[in-house]
Protein backbone atom coordinates (compact mmCIF):
# COMPACT_ATOMS: atom_id res chain seq x y z
CA UNK A 1 0.00 0.00 0.00
CA UNK A 2 1.28 2.93 -0.94
CA UNK A 3 1.75 5.91 1.34
CA UNK A 4 -0.66 9.41 0.71
CA UNK A 5 1.02 12.14 -0.91
CA UNK A 6 2.24 15.04 0.97
CA UNK A 7 0.29 18.24 0.55
CA UNK A 8 3.75 19.28 -1.32
CA UNK A 9 3.34 16.43 -3.98
CA UNK A 10 -0.07 17.16 -4.23
CA UNK A 11 1.12 21.29 -5.21
CA UNK A 12 3.51 19.78 -6.94
CA UNK A 13 1.57 17.62 -9.16
CA UNK A 14 -1.28 20.18 -9.71
CA UNK A 15 0.84 23.14 -10.43
CA UNK A 16 4.53 22.48 -12.05
CA UNK A 17 4.66 21.98 -15.55
CA UNK A 18 6.25 18.30 -15.99
CA UNK A 19 8.07 17.05 -19.05
CA UNK A 20 7.26 13.61 -19.73
CA UNK A 21 9.57 10.56 -20.96
CA UNK A 22 7.17 8.94 -23.40
CA UNK A 23 9.11 5.63 -22.93
CA UNK A 24 8.55 5.83 -19.54
CA UNK A 25 4.58 6.05 -20.02
CA UNK A 26 3.64 4.12 -23.36
CA UNK A 27 2.34 0.38 -23.33
CA UNK A 28 4.03 -2.12 -24.77
CA UNK A 29 1.88 -1.78 -27.12
CA UNK A 30 1.79 1.78 -28.10
CA UNK A 31 5.87 1.32 -28.29
CA UNK A 32 5.30 -1.22 -31.03
CA UNK A 33 2.75 0.75 -33.02
CA UNK A 34 5.46 3.54 -32.88
CA UNK A 35 8.57 1.07 -34.13
CA UNK A 36 5.91 -0.24 -36.72
CA UNK A 37 5.36 3.32 -37.80
CA UNK A 38 8.89 4.29 -38.26
CA UNK A 39 9.43 0.98 -40.69
CA UNK A 40 7.60 3.02 -43.12
CA UNK A 41 9.01 6.14 -42.35
CA UNK A 42 12.31 4.37 -43.04
CA UNK A 43 11.57 2.52 -46.06
CA UNK A 44 9.86 6.12 -47.66
CA UNK A 45 13.14 8.37 -46.56
CA UNK A 46 15.26 5.10 -48.26
CA UNK A 47 13.08 5.78 -51.77
CA UNK A 48 13.18 9.16 -51.59
CA UNK A 49 16.15 11.19 -50.66
CA UNK A 50 15.44 14.82 -52.81
CA UNK A 51 12.73 16.62 -53.49
CA UNK A 52 11.46 15.25 -56.56
CA UNK A 53 11.61 11.50 -55.25
CA UNK A 54 9.67 12.95 -52.39
CA UNK A 55 6.78 14.18 -55.02
CA UNK A 56 6.96 11.32 -57.09
CA UNK A 57 6.50 8.62 -54.16
CA UNK A 58 4.08 10.70 -52.54
CA UNK A 59 1.76 11.07 -55.78
CA UNK A 60 2.22 7.14 -56.27
CA UNK A 61 0.89 6.71 -52.53
CA UNK A 62 -2.06 9.65 -53.14
CA UNK A 63 -3.11 7.85 -56.07
CA UNK A 64 -3.33 4.53 -54.45
CA UNK A 65 -6.06 6.10 -51.94
CA UNK A 66 -8.09 7.59 -54.75
CA UNK A 67 -6.49 11.22 -54.95
CA UNK A 68 -6.52 13.11 -58.34
CA UNK A 69 -5.11 15.60 -59.97
CA UNK A 70 -6.50 19.03 -59.32
CA UNK A 71 -8.92 20.97 -61.72
CA UNK A 72 -10.04 24.55 -60.27
CA UNK A 73 -12.82 24.32 -62.91
CA UNK A 74 -14.24 21.80 -60.78
CA UNK A 75 -16.35 22.06 -57.74
CA UNK A 76 -15.56 19.30 -55.15
CA UNK A 77 -17.85 17.72 -52.66
CA UNK A 78 -17.17 17.06 -48.85
CA UNK A 79 -14.62 14.13 -48.87
CA UNK A 80 -13.51 14.50 -52.52
CA UNK A 81 -9.09 14.14 -52.74
CA UNK A 82 -6.96 16.48 -54.69
CA UNK A 83 -3.54 17.74 -55.47
CA UNK A 84 -1.33 19.80 -57.34
CA UNK A 85 1.78 18.55 -58.25
CA UNK A 86 3.94 21.95 -58.40
CA UNK A 87 6.76 21.19 -61.27
CA UNK A 88 7.73 17.52 -59.47
CA UNK A 89 9.25 19.42 -56.48
CA UNK A 90 6.53 20.60 -54.21
CA UNK A 91 3.15 19.31 -53.41
CA UNK A 92 -0.10 20.76 -52.43
CA UNK A 93 -2.80 18.29 -51.33
CA UNK A 94 -7.04 18.65 -50.48
CA UNK A 95 -9.58 16.36 -48.58
CA UNK A 96 -12.50 18.51 -48.99
CA UNK A 97 -14.45 19.11 -45.63
CA UNK A 98 -17.86 19.68 -45.00
CA UNK A 99 -17.86 23.01 -43.71
CA UNK A 100 -17.48 25.99 -46.11
CA UNK A 101 -14.16 26.70 -47.79
CA UNK A 102 -15.37 29.81 -45.82
CA UNK A 103 -15.05 29.07 -42.63
CA UNK A 104 -11.10 28.39 -43.53
CA UNK A 105 -8.96 25.14 -43.75
CA UNK A 106 -6.52 23.26 -41.73
CA UNK A 107 -3.29 23.82 -43.02
CA UNK A 108 -0.21 20.93 -42.03
CA UNK A 109 3.03 22.84 -44.21
CA UNK A 110 6.13 20.52 -44.21
CA UNK A 111 9.38 21.41 -46.03
CA UNK A 112 10.62 18.28 -48.64
CA UNK A 113 14.39 19.76 -49.60
CA UNK A 114 17.25 18.93 -46.90
CA UNK A 115 20.91 19.71 -46.83
CA UNK A 116 22.92 18.70 -49.68
CA UNK A 117 25.68 19.37 -52.19
CA UNK A 118 24.33 20.13 -55.79
CA UNK A 119 26.73 20.03 -58.70
CA UNK A 120 27.70 23.44 -60.45
CA UNK A 121 26.49 23.89 -64.44
CA UNK A 122 29.93 22.99 -65.58
CA UNK A 123 30.92 20.44 -62.80
CA UNK A 124 33.65 17.88 -64.76
CA UNK A 125 36.98 18.93 -64.58
CA UNK A 126 40.52 17.06 -64.32
CA UNK A 127 43.48 17.53 -62.20
CA UNK A 128 46.22 14.80 -61.44
CA UNK A 129 44.73 12.65 -63.62
CA UNK A 130 41.40 12.16 -60.97
CA UNK A 131 38.08 13.26 -62.58
CA UNK A 132 36.20 15.45 -59.69
CA UNK A 133 33.29 17.12 -59.73
CA UNK A 134 32.59 20.96 -58.77
CA UNK A 135 29.74 20.98 -56.32
CA UNK A 136 27.99 23.86 -54.14
CA UNK A 137 26.36 23.86 -51.29
CA UNK A 138 22.70 23.51 -50.78
CA UNK A 139 21.46 25.22 -47.31
CA UNK A 140 22.90 25.62 -44.26
CA UNK A 141 26.04 23.03 -43.29
CA UNK A 142 29.23 22.39 -40.90
CA UNK A 143 31.27 21.78 -44.57
CA UNK A 144 33.82 19.25 -42.83
CA UNK A 145 30.91 17.12 -41.87
CA UNK A 146 30.46 16.44 -45.94
CA UNK A 147 34.04 14.88 -46.78
CA UNK A 148 34.61 11.29 -46.38
CA UNK A 149 31.16 10.26 -46.68
CA UNK A 150 29.72 7.52 -49.49
CA UNK A 151 27.57 9.88 -51.75
CA UNK A 152 25.09 9.04 -54.34
CA UNK A 153 24.44 10.95 -57.24
CA UNK A 154 20.13 11.84 -57.36
CA UNK A 155 18.76 14.16 -60.17
CA UNK A 156 17.54 14.88 -64.02
CA UNK A 157 18.84 16.06 -66.89
CA UNK A 158 17.36 17.75 -69.95
CA UNK A 159 19.41 17.38 -73.06
CA UNK A 160 19.27 19.99 -75.93
CA UNK A 161 16.56 17.85 -77.67
CA UNK A 162 13.91 18.06 -74.15
CA UNK A 163 14.33 14.87 -73.38
CA UNK A 164 14.48 14.45 -69.46
CA UNK A 165 17.10 11.67 -68.12
CA UNK A 166 16.61 10.68 -64.66
CA UNK A 167 19.76 10.05 -62.73
CA UNK A 168 20.10 7.74 -59.41
CA UNK A 169 23.66 6.42 -58.76
CA UNK A 170 25.30 4.90 -55.68
CA UNK A 171 22.21 3.61 -53.67
CA UNK A 172 21.38 -0.26 -55.23
CA UNK A 173 23.52 -2.80 -54.85
CA UNK A 174 26.36 -2.88 -56.32
CA UNK A 175 26.04 0.84 -56.99
CA UNK A 176 29.40 2.91 -57.19
CA UNK A 177 29.49 5.75 -54.80
CA UNK A 178 31.08 8.92 -54.81
CA UNK A 179 33.24 11.30 -52.34
CA UNK A 180 34.87 14.47 -51.14
CA UNK A 181 38.06 13.67 -50.24
CA UNK A 182 40.13 14.75 -47.37
CA UNK A 183 44.12 15.48 -46.70
CA UNK A 184 45.89 12.67 -44.47
CA UNK A 185 46.65 13.77 -41.14
CA UNK A 186 50.56 13.49 -42.04
CA UNK A 187 50.36 16.42 -43.75
CA UNK A 188 47.60 18.46 -42.21
CA UNK A 189 49.25 20.70 -40.30
CA UNK A 190 48.31 23.76 -42.05
CA UNK A 191 44.57 22.78 -42.59
CA UNK A 192 44.78 22.12 -38.47
CA UNK A 193 45.09 25.53 -38.34
CA UNK A 194 41.94 26.69 -39.61
CA UNK A 195 39.15 27.39 -37.93
CA UNK A 196 36.03 24.88 -37.71
CA UNK A 197 34.32 26.62 -40.19
CA UNK A 198 37.19 26.88 -42.99
CA UNK A 199 38.41 23.34 -42.17
CA UNK A 200 36.85 21.80 -45.57
CA UNK A 201 35.68 25.05 -47.60
CA UNK A 202 33.17 25.31 -50.26
CA UNK A 203 35.44 25.35 -53.35
CA UNK A 204 37.16 21.76 -51.74
CA UNK A 205 34.10 19.99 -51.64
CA UNK A 206 34.97 18.62 -54.94
CA UNK A 207 33.29 14.65 -56.11
CA UNK A 208 35.72 12.31 -56.77
CA UNK A 209 34.54 10.25 -59.86
CA UNK A 210 36.80 8.07 -61.91
CA UNK A 211 40.95 7.70 -62.90
CA UNK A 212 40.95 5.62 -65.53
CA UNK A 213 42.15 7.08 -68.46
CA UNK A 214 40.70 7.15 -72.36
CA UNK A 215 43.09 4.72 -75.06
CA UNK A 216 44.14 7.62 -76.82
CA UNK A 217 47.78 9.60 -76.36
CA UNK A 218 47.09 12.25 -78.82
CA UNK A 219 43.73 13.85 -76.95
CA UNK A 220 44.28 15.69 -73.26
CA UNK A 221 42.37 15.24 -70.25
CA UNK A 222 42.11 11.94 -71.02
CA UNK A 223 39.99 10.77 -67.55
CA UNK A 224 37.25 13.40 -67.71
CA UNK A 225 37.04 12.16 -71.59
CA UNK A 226 36.64 8.55 -70.47
CA UNK A 227 33.98 9.66 -67.99
CA UNK A 228 31.96 11.56 -70.45
CA UNK A 229 32.35 8.53 -72.89
CA UNK A 230 30.61 6.28 -70.23
CA UNK A 231 28.04 8.86 -69.20
CA UNK A 232 27.44 9.06 -72.81
CA UNK A 233 26.83 5.16 -73.34
CA UNK A 234 24.90 5.29 -70.33
CA UNK A 235 22.53 8.21 -70.57
CA UNK A 236 22.99 9.51 -74.31
CA UNK A 237 24.41 12.87 -73.11
CA UNK A 238 27.57 15.38 -73.85
CA UNK A 239 29.02 17.58 -71.11
CA UNK A 240 27.15 20.51 -72.31
CA UNK A 241 23.61 19.25 -70.68
CA UNK A 242 25.35 19.84 -68.06
CA UNK A 243 23.89 23.74 -68.08
CA UNK A 244 20.72 22.01 -68.20
CA UNK A 245 20.47 19.23 -65.17
CA UNK A 246 19.76 19.26 -61.36
CA UNK A 247 21.93 16.69 -59.63
CA UNK A 248 22.03 16.76 -56.24
CA UNK A 249 24.61 14.19 -53.94
CA UNK A 250 23.26 13.01 -51.20
CA UNK A 251 24.23 10.36 -48.64
CA UNK A 252 24.63 7.05 -50.31
CA UNK A 253 23.34 4.62 -47.13
CA UNK A 254 19.94 3.71 -46.36
CA UNK A 255 17.91 4.64 -42.61
CA UNK A 256 19.54 2.74 -39.83
CA UNK A 257 18.11 2.30 -36.35
CA UNK A 258 20.35 3.65 -33.38
CA UNK A 259 21.13 2.22 -29.87
CA UNK A 260 21.51 -1.05 -28.50
CA UNK A 261 17.33 -0.70 -27.72
CA UNK A 262 16.68 0.44 -31.21
CA UNK A 263 14.42 3.44 -30.08
CA UNK A 264 15.99 5.82 -32.49
CA UNK A 265 16.70 6.35 -36.38
CA UNK A 266 19.99 7.90 -38.19
CA UNK A 267 20.48 8.52 -41.52
CA UNK A 268 20.34 11.34 -44.09
CA UNK A 269 16.99 13.82 -45.02
CA UNK A 270 15.66 13.40 -41.62
CA UNK A 271 14.85 17.83 -41.63
CA UNK A 272 12.57 18.15 -42.73
CA UNK A 273 11.00 14.72 -44.19
CA UNK A 274 11.03 13.69 -40.65
CA UNK A 275 7.69 15.77 -40.16
CA UNK A 276 6.67 15.64 -44.51
CA UNK A 277 6.06 11.67 -43.92
CA UNK A 278 3.71 11.80 -40.24
CA UNK A 279 2.22 14.88 -42.31
CA UNK A 280 1.72 12.70 -45.62
CA UNK A 281 0.33 9.79 -43.70
CA UNK A 282 -2.49 11.72 -42.00
CA UNK A 283 -3.67 13.16 -44.77
CA UNK A 284 -4.23 9.88 -46.83
CA UNK A 285 -5.71 8.91 -43.23
CA UNK A 286 -8.14 11.82 -43.57
CA UNK A 287 -11.20 10.91 -45.34
CA UNK A 288 -14.09 12.82 -43.97
CA UNK A 289 -13.17 15.83 -42.47
CA UNK A 290 -15.29 18.35 -41.16
CA UNK A 291 -13.16 20.81 -42.12
CA UNK A 292 -10.94 20.79 -45.30
CA UNK A 293 -7.24 19.74 -45.09
CA UNK A 294 -4.57 21.41 -46.84
CA UNK A 295 -1.45 19.30 -46.76
CA UNK A 296 1.73 21.63 -48.00
CA UNK A 297 4.93 19.52 -48.63
CA UNK A 298 7.31 22.83 -50.03
CA UNK A 299 10.96 23.03 -51.51
CA UNK A 300 13.35 25.48 -51.12
CA UNK A 301 13.15 26.09 -47.15
CA UNK A 302 16.25 25.60 -46.90
CA UNK A 303 17.79 28.64 -48.54
CA UNK A 304 14.81 30.92 -47.33
CA UNK A 305 12.05 29.19 -49.33
CA UNK A 306 12.57 31.08 -52.55
CA UNK A 307 11.57 30.24 -55.94
CA UNK A 308 7.72 29.02 -57.11
CA UNK A 309 8.54 25.95 -55.50
CA UNK A 310 9.09 27.68 -51.75
CA UNK A 311 6.53 28.68 -49.74
CA UNK A 312 7.57 32.63 -50.22
CA UNK A 313 5.84 32.12 -53.85
CA UNK A 314 2.18 32.71 -54.00
CA UNK A 315 1.45 28.87 -54.71
CA UNK A 316 -0.60 28.61 -51.07
CA UNK A 317 -2.50 31.96 -52.13
CA UNK A 318 -3.29 30.84 -55.57
CA UNK A 319 -4.31 27.33 -54.88
CA UNK A 320 -6.57 28.22 -51.70
CA UNK A 321 -7.93 31.01 -54.27
CA UNK A 322 -8.41 27.87 -56.89
CA UNK A 323 -10.09 25.79 -54.38
CA UNK A 324 -12.48 28.55 -53.19
CA UNK A 325 -13.42 29.74 -56.67
CA UNK A 326 -16.18 27.49 -57.82
CA UNK A 327 -18.41 28.20 -54.36
CA UNK A 328 -18.40 31.75 -55.10
CA UNK A 329 -15.64 32.48 -52.32
CA UNK A 330 -12.72 34.71 -52.22
CA UNK A 331 -9.37 32.81 -51.53
CA UNK A 332 -8.14 35.65 -49.00
CA UNK A 333 -11.41 34.91 -46.90
CA UNK A 334 -10.34 31.03 -47.11
CA UNK A 335 -6.99 32.02 -45.53
CA UNK A 336 -7.85 34.72 -43.45
CA UNK A 337 -10.14 32.07 -41.23
CA UNK A 338 -7.50 28.90 -41.71
CA UNK A 339 -5.21 27.52 -39.17
CA UNK A 340 -1.21 26.12 -39.81
CA UNK A 341 1.51 23.72 -38.23
CA UNK A 342 4.20 24.68 -39.74
CA UNK A 343 5.54 21.47 -39.46
CA UNK A 344 9.39 21.54 -38.91
CA UNK A 345 11.91 20.44 -36.70
CA UNK A 346 13.57 21.91 -33.58
CA UNK A 347 17.34 20.91 -32.40
CA UNK A 348 17.15 18.32 -29.45
CA UNK A 349 19.25 18.39 -26.03
CA UNK A 350 22.41 17.37 -26.76
CA UNK A 351 24.25 16.54 -23.82
CA UNK A 352 27.95 16.62 -25.30
CA UNK A 353 27.12 20.23 -26.29
CA UNK A 354 24.80 21.02 -23.09
CA UNK A 355 25.66 24.52 -23.18
CA UNK A 356 24.34 25.69 -26.27
CA UNK A 357 21.09 24.79 -24.99
CA UNK A 358 18.75 26.92 -21.95
CA UNK A 359 17.70 23.78 -20.17
CA UNK A 360 13.95 25.14 -19.10
CA UNK A 361 13.42 25.92 -22.93
CA UNK A 362 15.03 23.16 -24.99
CA UNK A 363 13.20 19.70 -26.12
CA UNK A 364 14.11 16.13 -25.93
CA UNK A 365 14.04 13.74 -27.41
CA UNK A 366 11.39 10.81 -26.38
CA UNK A 367 9.20 13.56 -25.11
CA UNK A 368 7.04 14.24 -27.91
CA UNK A 369 6.82 16.47 -30.49
CA UNK A 370 7.55 20.00 -29.84
CA UNK A 371 5.56 23.24 -30.13
CA UNK A 372 7.36 25.93 -30.87
CA UNK A 373 6.24 29.64 -29.90
CA UNK A 374 8.69 31.81 -32.37
CA UNK A 375 11.83 31.04 -34.17
CA UNK A 376 14.03 33.63 -36.01
CA UNK A 377 17.33 34.39 -34.24
CA UNK A 378 18.39 36.48 -31.22
CA UNK A 379 15.79 39.00 -31.11
CA UNK A 380 12.86 36.83 -32.79
CA UNK A 381 14.24 38.47 -35.83
CA UNK A 382 12.89 36.48 -38.85
CA UNK A 383 9.99 35.15 -37.14
CA UNK A 384 6.41 34.07 -36.90
CA UNK A 385 5.23 34.59 -33.02
CA UNK A 386 2.54 32.82 -32.72
CA UNK A 387 -0.65 34.17 -30.56
CA UNK A 388 -0.91 32.68 -27.08
CA UNK A 389 -5.02 32.20 -28.55
CA UNK A 390 -3.95 29.77 -30.95
CA UNK A 391 -1.40 27.83 -28.82
CA UNK A 392 -3.57 27.31 -26.26
CA UNK A 393 -6.00 25.72 -28.98
CA UNK A 394 -2.98 23.39 -30.07
CA UNK A 395 -2.46 22.30 -26.52
CA UNK A 396 -6.23 21.35 -26.24
CA UNK A 397 -6.12 19.81 -29.16
CA UNK A 398 -2.58 17.63 -28.26
CA UNK A 399 -4.22 16.66 -25.05
CA UNK A 400 -7.21 15.74 -25.65
CA UNK A 401 -5.94 13.23 -28.27
CA UNK A 402 -3.34 11.65 -25.81
CA UNK A 403 0.04 13.36 -28.02
CA UNK A 404 2.64 13.23 -26.52
CA UNK A 405 4.02 17.19 -26.60
CA UNK A 406 6.99 19.16 -25.15
CA UNK A 407 7.94 23.16 -25.88
CA UNK A 408 11.45 24.35 -26.96
CA UNK A 409 13.23 26.93 -28.51
CA UNK A 410 16.35 26.84 -30.84
CA UNK A 411 19.17 26.86 -28.59
CA UNK A 412 20.08 29.66 -26.40
CA UNK A 413 18.61 33.26 -27.43
CA UNK A 414 22.17 34.52 -28.56
CA UNK A 415 23.51 31.44 -29.80
CA UNK A 416 22.25 31.19 -33.20
CA UNK A 417 18.64 30.94 -34.30
CA UNK A 418 16.97 29.44 -37.73
CA UNK A 419 13.62 30.24 -39.57
CA UNK A 420 10.95 28.24 -40.71
CA UNK A 421 8.11 28.28 -43.34
CA UNK A 422 5.87 29.55 -40.55
CA UNK A 423 6.58 33.46 -41.35
CA UNK A 424 5.53 33.08 -45.12
CA UNK A 425 2.38 31.35 -44.16
CA UNK A 426 1.43 33.98 -41.35
CA UNK A 427 1.78 36.83 -44.14
CA UNK A 428 -1.02 35.49 -45.52
CA UNK A 429 -3.07 35.92 -42.47
CA UNK A 430 -3.42 32.16 -41.22
CA UNK A 431 -2.79 31.50 -37.73
CA UNK A 432 0.49 29.48 -37.49
CA UNK A 433 2.30 27.45 -35.07
CA UNK A 434 5.82 25.64 -35.70
CA UNK A 435 5.33 21.66 -34.26
CA UNK A 436 7.70 19.00 -35.45
CA UNK A 437 10.16 16.37 -34.29
CA UNK A 438 13.50 17.12 -31.92
CA UNK A 439 16.85 16.39 -33.85
CA UNK A 440 20.17 16.25 -32.99
CA UNK A 441 23.04 16.45 -35.73
CA UNK A 442 20.51 18.40 -37.64
CA UNK A 443 21.76 19.46 -41.22
CA UNK A 444 24.51 16.43 -40.97
CA UNK A 445 24.56 13.42 -43.21
CA UNK A 446 23.48 11.75 -40.44
CA UNK A 447 20.80 13.05 -38.35
CA UNK A 448 19.34 11.34 -35.38
CA UNK A 449 15.79 11.12 -34.43
CA UNK A 450 13.69 9.31 -31.74
CA UNK A 451 11.15 6.60 -33.09
CA UNK A 452 8.11 7.79 -30.42
CA UNK A 453 8.71 11.53 -31.26
CA UNK A 454 8.24 10.61 -35.52
CA UNK A 455 4.93 8.47 -34.42
CA UNK A 456 3.54 11.43 -32.17
CA UNK A 457 4.41 14.01 -35.09
CA UNK A 458 2.17 11.58 -37.12
CA UNK A 459 -0.71 11.47 -34.17
CA UNK A 460 -0.37 15.34 -33.65
CA UNK A 461 -1.35 15.99 -37.33
CA UNK A 462 -4.18 13.28 -37.66
CA UNK A 463 -5.98 15.27 -34.42
CA UNK A 464 -5.20 18.68 -36.01
CA UNK A 465 -6.88 17.46 -39.54
CA UNK A 466 -9.86 15.85 -37.93
CA UNK A 467 -10.72 18.13 -35.45
CA UNK A 468 -14.56 19.57 -35.45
Amino acid sequence: MSEPKTKGEELQEALCYQRKNLTETMTKEELEQAFDFCEGYKDFLNAAKTEREVVSRAVELLEAEGFVPFDPETTYAPGDRVYWNNRGKALLIATIGKKSLAQGAHINAAHIDSPRLDLKPNPLYEQGQLALMKTHYYGGIKKYQWATVPMSLHGVIVKKNGEMVQVRIGDEPGDPVFCVTDLLIHLAGDQMQRTLAKGIQGEELNLLCGSISLEDSKVPERVKLNILNLLHEKYGIIEEDFLSAELEAVPAYDMRDLGFDRSMIGGYGQDDRVCAYPALMAALDCKDPETTLITVLADKEEIGSEGNTGLNSDMLRYFAADLAKPYGIDGRRVLMNSQCLSSDVNGAFDPTFADAFEKNNTCYLNYGVCLTKYTGSRGKGGSNDASAEFIGKIRKILDENKVGWQTGELGKVDQGGGGTVAMMIANLGVDVVDLGVPVLSMHSPFEVTAKVDVYMAYKAFSAFANQK
